[in-house]
């Protein structure tokens, strides 16, 4: 075994590890990121998953929380190959009717769209986030911070004041449903708020459900839903690259078998491939049980261990691509130019198919977020070509190995059903099932796409209850994945604020 001398390790390179090793390269430390696939990027992953010259985004794919990001808005990412393009519409909902309800970044255009479907429903979106837009930086200060937020919230106070701030938390924490019913009179705008709900895992029926859909609307108004021009993988070759000026390393086909410890302190890492990495730092953007798998119980102790042995994933996840002939042809206009379509139906069949994977069942007619970022990035396919995918929730602890098909025949007939003669456009698919997901990336279990649920008691303190989520007992591991707050969505602010965490630490021991 060979053994070699760094400053600091990080397990993973998804965008929380190389947010986090670039974190730590900036402050002058000597950082290696070990990642076990033969690609950096985690879920931020572009292949060919169909045909030659069609970049599919493997996992993730549309990202408004990358936009937001002030974690990747202070590095120069853009020198290194990083473009946003935004689509013509952000996002669309299409109904039976084949109408549909968009979201645009300008809110005056999405109230019109809203109006087109019951007078007054576009007004009272405006008022609802109208005053939100003006505080929009200190919100993203609360949601897109470490681990506690403070000038968010003292922000939010001073521009709203005390009242308005106690109703945004009461909308944010009730069902989608509610703030559905209390804004919107057509059954049409209820379902684009629910839809956006389907981003997170928690039921739209459920409490604290409204934060998602709002949440990611808000940001369709502030920053838009962009892509990475040519692919998700442009981002993260945007963070290798930050990285690799600032001197740190990413080494891929190397996986993190053992965290070592000496005296209740961190001594490095052990790979399968026989390397041993001295370090006093170790961040880790894995799943909690995998920390623990990595570093064992001995190291963390049982109280911490079994914690993160209660921590809870969401539903797994159905995902196909395809590449197609031509665009989708989609019944509602506005549907044609959108980079995100949501593809569910009125309110009440987007809450039975919800209901119906709670219930351990898989939907007839299952509700899938769609994306077509080859419409306004072209060189996604060849000339002519478009790619699209969709991917949908499904429960836990399915048997896949027989039934598979009849439910991606479900997922095309519900696509089908809003744009008919979608099958003669499609060419070719891809598809990965939930053990396909887990197969190909550790953190995304059964292809739960947040790392763990958004349910309540979970959605702020992850992985355990603690003032400190990045720290675990045994001093110089930290924990720098989407299962620490702020959560799920491509930000890199979770690993950005383990590293800092640690640096921090490190300058308190050394005085």
């Amino acid at each position: 075994m060979t053994a070699e001398r760094v400053d600091a390790v990080v397990i993973g390179a998804g965008p929380n590890g190389l947010s986090a090793a670039i974190t730590l390269a900036e402050a002058g430390r000597d950082v290696v990121v070990c990642e076990a696939a033969d690609t950096p990027g985690g879920a931020v992953r572009t292949e060919e998953l169909t045909q030659p010259g069609f970049a599919h985004d493997t996992f993730s794919a549309v990202y408004p929380a990358g936009a937001a990001s002030p974690v990747f808005a202070r590095w120069p990412l853009g020198e290194h190959g990083l473009e946003w393009v935004h689509p013509e519409v952000a996002m669309a909902h299409p109904l039976p009717d084949g109408s549909a309800v968009a979201l645009h970044r300008d809110p005056e255009a999405t109230a019109a769209s809203l109006d087109a479907q019951a007078p007054g429903d576009g007004r009272g979106w405006l008022d609802l986030v109208g005053p939100l837009l003006s505080a929009c930086p200190a919100l993203r200060r609360t949601l897109l911070s470490g681990w506690l937020p403070v000038r968010g919230p003292v922000g939010l106070l001073a521009r709203l004041g005390v009242g308005r701030v106690l109703e945004l938390a009461r909308t944010a924490l009730a069902p989608a449903t509610v703030l559905a019913d209390e804004r919107f009179a057509a059954r049409g705008s209820r379902a684009w708020l629910l839809g956006s709900v389907h981003h997170g895992d928690v039921p739209a029926d459920e409490a604290g459900s409204a934060m998602t859909g709002l949440y990611l609307q808000l940001l369709g108004h502030a920053v838009g839903w962009p892509s990475p021009r040519g692919g998700a993988q442009s981002l993260t070759n945007a963070l290798v690259g930050y990285l690799q000026s600032l001197g740190g390393q990413v080494r891929t086909a190397t996986r993190a078998e053992a965290v070592i410890s000496c005296q209740g302190r961190v001594a490095g890492v052990h790979t399968a491939d026989g390397q041993q990495l001295r370090a006093d730092v170790v961040v880790a953007d894995t799943t909690p049980q995998a920390v623990l798998a990595l570093a064992g119980e001995q190291a963390l102790g049982w109280r911490y261990a079994r914690a993160l042995r209660r921590y809870r994933f969401g539903p797994g996840t159905v995902k196909i691509d395809w590449a197609l002939d031509g665009p989708v042809p989609w019944r509602a206009p506005e549907a044609r130019g959108a980079g995100t379509v949501h593809v569910g139906g009125l309110p009440e069949e987007i809450l039975q198919a919800s209901h119906t994977v709670r219930q351990g069942a898989l939907p007839a007619q299952p509700f899938l977020l769609a994306g077509q970022q080859s419409l306004a990035d072209p060189s996604r396919a060849p000339q002519g070509g478009h790619t699209f995918w969709a991917y949908t929730r499904v429960p836990r602890g399915l048997d896949w190995s027989s039934g598979a098909n009849a439910f991606l025949d479900a997922i095309e007939a519900q696509i089908e059903r809003f744009a008919p003669g979608f099958a003669d456009v499609a060419r070719a698919r891809h598809v990965l099932l939930p053990p396909d997901f887990a197969a190909r990336n550790a953190n995304l279990s059964e292809g739960d796409v947040g790392t763990g649920t958004l349910a309540l008691d979970q959605v702020a303190f992850r992985p355990v209850p603690t003032l400190a989520p990045y720290r675990t007992p045994l001093a110089g591991l930290y924990l720098g994945s989407a299962a620490t707050f702020p959560g799920p969505a491509v930000h890199g602010v979770c690993g950005r604020a383990a590293a800092r965490f640690a640096l921090a630490e490190s300058r308190l021991r050394w005085w």
